[in-house]
């Protein structure tokens, strides 16, 4: 039983973070239920880790009988995770006062790109352009390529699920002692911004530049960056304090007295081009042969395929086999109330009936909302 076992969440169907946050959530124990559209059942695929853990009901939203079905559900809810551009679960009937006056003690979780105001809320955008605006995206790359995109693991996930998340679980513990719920704006273009924290700090006391590849923990620094190997594969070094640079420097053979001065940038692209040559000497296992388990700072570059058959992953079980699809586990983890994978991902109104009756409602009840439409 994980430790937000007796926490139940409506989650209402979306795409990106909102979806993680409540991943994250049932891997934590929590029910989560997932509020389907009706024109949508039937559909989703039970290999869609980003849904799994939780069990779904489909409902009309344009019939007032499936409005009030989810606001009795959100009444006996801890927890609302919707990812709707602003205003339209005020449209619904299924807004923060609709439903905070019916159920004083819920925490309303919002997850939107631009936040719930401001001139972009309205506009439509994804991960790359959050990050734009934040001044992450800007800070990545090569300087003489276009920025490159990290994946959408920077605004959906860092900074949009995970502040979400943070917001979440920092609302629940307030509520224990008021006793009240709250609303969560969590906008991505924020979470990401207060991940870069620690950068502008670096700005105003001049150890950090805005040019892109320039910096320490960029990849302009020799010592800090990814290296092919003889076999085309890559490692990856961060040697960033002078005790592991020594290290690393011992490991690689390097006795060139120039490789002393860690710091002096202006000979970082000739220092780079000398470790090009000494890493594609040999293969990337050659290499974990020399390096790996040193204090060097130093791993193999894996690709998604390769990482769950890694002997640490392996050794942790980071990765686990959940009725035959591979995922990561659950994290993080915990000494007495270590959560769980609780299902496969279900598909839209699967469990329609299901939740409804465990929610609450009689049978007469449910086949009224059939009859009716609303589900």
């Amino acid at each position: 039983m994980g430790p937000l076992s007796r926490i139940k969440v409506v989650e209402m169907a979306a795409i990106g973070p909102g979806p993680f946050c409540s991943m994250m959530l049932s891997d934590m124990g929590a029910e989560v239920i997932r509020i389907d559209r009706l024109n949508q059942k039937g559909s989703g695929h039970r290999s869609n880790v980003l849904y799994r853990g939780r069990k779904s009901i489909a409902v009309d939203l344009k019939n007032p009988k499936g409005v009030e079905t989810t606001l009795e559900l959100i009444d006996q809810a801890d927890v609302l995770v919707e990812g709707f551009r602003p205003g339209v679960m005020e449209r619904l009937g299924l807004g923060p006062e609709v439903c905070l006056a019916r159920n004083p003690q819920l925490v309303f979780g919002r997850m939107t790109g631009w936040g719930q105001e401001g001139p972009l809320s309205q506009a439509a955008g994804h991960d790359i352009n959050y990050i734009s605006i934040a001044g992450a995206l800007g800070a990545m790359g090569y300087p003489d390529r276009p920025p490159a995109p990290p994946l959408n693991l920077v605004g959906d996930f860092g900074g949009g699920a995970m502040y979400l998340l943070s917001g979440i679980l920092a609302a629940l513990v307030e509520r224990s002692t008021s006793g009240q719920g709250q609303v969560i704006d969590a906008a991505m273009t924020d979470g990401t911004a207060s991940l870069l924290s620690p950068f502008f700090g670096l700005i105003d006391m001049d150890m950090w530049t805005t040019d892109r590849y320039s910096n320490r923990l960029d990849g302009a620094a020799y010592y800090y960056g990814s290296y092919e190997c003889k076999d085309g594969k890559y490692i990856s070094v961060g040697s960033l304090e002078p005790q592991f640079y020594a290290l690393l420097l011992e490991k690689c053979k390097i006795t060139d007295e120039s490789f002393k001065e860690q710091l002096d940038q202006d000979a970082w692209p000739k220092k780079r081009a000398k470790m090009e040559s000494i890493f594609k000497a040999k293969t990337r296992d050659e290499w974990c042969e020399i390096i790996e388990g040193s204090d060097v700072c130093f791993a193999p570059v894996l690709d998604l395929a390769e990482a769950p058959d890694h002997p640490h992953n392996k050794a942790r079980n980071t990765y686990v086999d959940f009725e035959g699809v591979t995922q990561p586990a659950p994290a993080p983890r915990f000494s007495r109330t270590q959560g769980k994978i609780q299902s496969s991902s279900a598909l839209a109104g699967e469990h329609t009936d299901e939740v409804l009756a465990e929610w609450g409602f009689d049978v007469d009840k449910i086949e009224e909302l059939k009859v009716a439409g609303a589900i």
